[in-house]
């Protein structure tokens, strides 16, 4: 075997050339990867090969482009195009040999090649969407020309990871192998002496237009529609979708320039940008500097979830779907009964939408053990309390659970705002005590806001680390204070969002900022969406604020049709309500607000500022790690829209100089802790620093 460069080497197996890439962990496109192949292509020719095979060591075929080189330089090397063009004209059969996944740019690369067989547990993908991107080195033209126009706008605009039998029936792989990497290596080479003695023609998938040809333009139209709400905002879906177009329309080479144009404007622009920072942060989250990589986690083979409602059911299902058996226990059986219901309603309701089989409804119930005994948490692994806010309601269940739990258990509390340092002073034992705040509905949203108290151990910081991702949860370990970080940066949107009704913005206004901004939903809509009513007690209102006036008058919100919006009793549609704004106004007026015009610029600034303002305030106490783990919970727990990164990495690419002045603007002019200008903010923008890449 003969090295190429650092990460390929070519070996020859009677009269058939294999190239074997081993650049781990994922045999990324590296600059020596892709020289490498284009040299052992090369040396295959000059050699007299037959033909020959591509395949990869490690755990992967080649898994995607090397991300660290985007926008960096590297050494002067072979062009991912230059690769694929000596593969696809070489004068003998190219056969790639694929396991683990074929994404990216390793898709595109094996696309070039003449044939393709993988093994069954193989999966095939073009993820780009994910990062803002499309495939710019022919996916979106060779791709439909193999597998069809509707699968191809399926795959490019999901970036979801297509199984080998899927690939297979769809035509994208030539032969499916069962066994092992010895069995595809020794299958490959067998398929590579086939097709020279059967004379099998070379196979160029630019060659090959009966998928694209015919095409109704109506089918792009169709569905541009279908997916618009789950894509709205983001350019890269359409961006790929135009190049499908292309390819149905253009010959290959007109559609390679479509291609190219629309993948450097993507490229160059501020939504791939955010999108690859946030591909870092999320992984960067997971690191938590001070826990050793070698720290003992515990394995979790029984989990406990006290309280039973919408909360705790949510948390027992992330349990049960990854098949750990679930102890569930609430105060009395009608809870219990009520709650166990709603979990196999979750679970049916799936089920009917295909994201589970039928026989996993039964399955996953199975798993789920209810309760109404606490003593039934002795043999487990961690117990995660979900009761209601209040401290010493947790303080007198952690004492109990302090005498139930087997030593090395975790007891975590679910609390998104309470200190957990004193839920922990209920214990003997405070080091096996941590905050794990789960976002409703728990069995769907994925941030998990881990919070280490004072006295949290190494083991139990990093097990919950480790549960989290177990579940499917993205996670972030955060610090002790009120609110923690979502919750904290929260209230600052939420307190000036209050202000500017007072001020003569409407409940729609504020709303439709944050919606064109990106927001799933603004502050008032969320509201009516949660209920108004959550705390609030008849007896003890006194009309001192809207929300009590809007309850009085008997606005729930969407729960009874009638809230800041009023709401269509069949499609829920909401609708801006002039009674409310008029209540809203009387209010103010009453209290001496004078009444304006607020911009939508005011008001995006007056939402956003003062919540970048508390992040930098976050850093500066040490209760985030990192300024990009503040943006991971934003996306993830909160809907800041992915294309713009996160709060922190937006501030800096609006300008902290710019936010900074602003802040001090609105501090002269309004008041208020919220607008006390942080240090570190005021630091950075002096320096030219970054909020997103600030460590304390």
């Amino acid at each position: 075997m003969a090295e190429l460069t650092q990460s390929v080497s070519i070996d020859n197996e009677s009269g058939v050339a294999v190239i074997t890439v081993d650049n781990p962990p994922v045999n990324a496109l590296s600059w020596h990867v892709r020289q490498g192949i284009f040299d052992g292509l090369n040396q295959a020719s000059a050699d007299g090969a037959q033909a020959v095979v591509l395949i990869c060591a490690g755990r992967t075929f080649i898994a995607g482009a090397d991300i660290s080189e985007f926008g960096g330089s590297v050494p002067e090397s072979a062009s991912l195009a230059d690769v694929q063009g000596v593969m696809e004209n070489a004068a003998v059969p190219v056969i790639a040999a694929i396991h683990g996944t074929a994404l990216g740019g390793g898709l595109e690369v094996a696309l070039a090649a003449h044939y393709r067989v993988g093994l069954a547990s193989s999966k095939y993908g073009l993820p780009e969407v994910n990062i803002g991107l499309l495939p710019g080195a022919g996916g979106t033209q060779r791709l439909p020309r193999l597998i069809g126009v509707p699968k191809a706008l399926e795959a490019m605009t999901s970036g979801r990871h297509m199984p080998a039998a899927e690939a297979a029936s769809d035509g994208l792989i030539d032969e499916m192998i069962d066994g092992d990497w010895a069995t595809l290596r020794t299958a490959a080479i067998a398929f590579a002496e086939r097709a020279v003695a059967d004379g099998l023609p070379l196979m160029k998938v630019r060659d090959r237009n009966d998928k694209v040809d015919g095409v109704d333009p109506q089918i792009f139209a169709d569905f541009r529609e279908k997916i618009a709400r789950k894509t709205r905002g983001f350019l890269a879906p359409e961006y790929n979708i135009r190049c499908i177009e292309a390819a149905a329309s253009l010959p290959f080479h007109e559609g390679l320039k479509v291609e190219a144009e629309l993948f450097r404007e993507l490229m160059t622009g501020p939504q791939s940008a955010a999108q690859r920072y946030y591909f870092f942060a999320e992984r960067a989250a997971n690191k938590i500097p001070d826990i050793a990589k070698d720290t003992p986690t515990i394995d979790v083979h029984k989990a406990g979830v006290l309280g039973a409602g919408t909360m705790g059911g949510g948390i027992a299902m992330n349990f049960a779907n990854v098949g750990i058996p679930v102890t569930i226990v609430e105060v009395n059986d009608e809870a219990l009964e009520r709650g166990l219901g709603i979990v196999r309603k979750n679970y049916e309701r799936s089920a009917s939408r295909g994201s589970i089989p039928a026989e996993a409804v039964d399955e996953r119930m199975a798993l789920i053990t209810g309760s109404t005994d606490k003593h039934d948490f002795a043999d487990c692994d961690i117990v995660i309390e979900a009761v209601f806010e209040d401290m010493e309601l947790k303080k007198t269940i952690f004492a109990e659970l302090d005498q139930i739990c087997k030593p090395g258990a975790i007891m975590a509390s679910n609390t998104s705002a309470l200190d957990v340092n004193e839920i922990a002073s209920a214990t003997t034992r405070p080091e096996w005590v941590i905050g794990m705040h789960f976002f409703s509905p728990a069995n769907v949203m994925k941030l998990l806001e881990n919070v280490r108290g004072d006295k949290s151990n190494d083991t139990v910081v990093a097990s919950t680390m480790a549960i989290g991702k177990q579940i499917g949860k993205v996670c972030a370990m955060v610090g002790v204070c009120r609110g923690f970080v979502g919750n904290r940066m929260l209230a600052m949107r939420g307190a000036e969002a209050e202000k500017m009704l007072m001020e003569g913005a409407t409940p729609a206004q504020i709303d439709s900022v944050l919606y064109e901004f990106g927001f799933p939903m603004g502050p008032f809509s969320m509201s009516d969406l949660a209920g108004l009513d959550i705390g609030w007690k008849a007896e003890k209102s006194t009309s001192s604020t809207i929300r009590e006036v809007m309850c009085e008058s008997g606005r729930r919100g969407q729960k009874n049709g009638r809230g800041y919006y009023t709401y269509d009793p069949e499609t829920r549609a909401a609708t801006p309500d002039p009674d409310v704004e008029q209540t809203i106004r009387d209010f103010a007026e009453a209290r001496g607000h004078e009444q304006r015009e607020v911009t939508d610029q005011e008001i995006l600034e007056r939402l956003l500022y003062p919540m970048v303002n508390e992040g930098a305030k976050i850093l500066e106490e040490g209760i985030a790690i990192r300024g990009s783990d503040i943006d991971v919970v934003w996306v993830n727990g909160y809907g800041w829209p992915m294309y713009r990164g996160g709060p922190m990495h937006w501030a800096d690419a609006v300008g902290l100089g710019e936010i900074v002045d602003k802040i001090k603007g609105y501090d002269n002019r309004l008041g208020g802790a919220h607008w006390k200008l942080s240090p570190l903010l005021e630091r950075l923008a002096t320096d030219g620093g970054s909020l997103a890449g600030h460590q304390p």
